[in-house]
């Protein structure tokens, strides 16, 4: 439990051995794409490929940009499933992200979007090469810390962390393999 509570840590939700075949089985089974995103009005294309998935009718905006959910596959719709008897939870949607090597990235943010509610709880699942996740109090310019996720790890972003703190996946040039995550989450449209 990290944050005062507001953000837990599994390093092993999953043994190497099931990471690694679900890092193959989503690599082969998501349709993965460039995405983009409007910064100070321009478009740019996002260092990573990404995929949205969710049930019926889901769309999520953010950077200027709304995706319209993809239908799940079946290994994603297995672990929203899995996630939700769980912890019981109604995850409904899921963000992939495909990181190619340690110069694909994620810059400073908080996944505050008013389709995630006042106070959303986000499940960021990680497979694959291991990378920081740095962390940031809103409003701040200075990182407060880093974890590095494990393959297989679980980190659970509790209510209200997104009003507090921003976080960021940054470049790491060293990392020759890939990575993917999937944040899993809850909308209201």
């Amino acid at each position: 439990m990290l944050l005062d509570g507001q953000l837990h840590y599994y390093p092993s939700l999953l043994d190497p051995q099931q990471a690694d075949i679900l890092y193959q089985q989503l690599l082969q089974e998501i349709p993965w794409q460039t995405g983009h995103v409007f910064i100070y009005g321009r478009e740019h294309l996002i260092p990573r490929l990404q995929a949205w998935h969710g049930d019926p009718g889901i769309s999520y905006t953010y950077s200027g940009k709304t995706l319209r959910a993809d239908a799940w596959t079946p290994t994603l719709a297995n672990l929203c499933q899995q996630l939700n008897q769980l912890l019981g939870l109604q995850l409904n949607a899921v963000l992939c992200n495909l990181y190619r090597n340690g110069n694909d990235c994620m810059g400073w943010h908080a996944d505050d979007e008013k389709e995630l509610g006042e106070n959303p709880q986000i499940l960021s699942i990680s497979l694959g090469a291991e990378r920081d996740f740095a962390l940031r109090r809103q409003g701040s310019s200075r990182q407060s810390g880093t974890l590095r996720l494990a393959n297989g790890s679980l980190l659970d972003m509790r209510p209200g962390m997104q009003n507090h703190w921003q976080h960021s996946l940054p470049k790491r040039a060293r990392i020759q393999q890939s990575r993917i995550n999937l944040t899993f989450r809850t909308l209201y449209n």
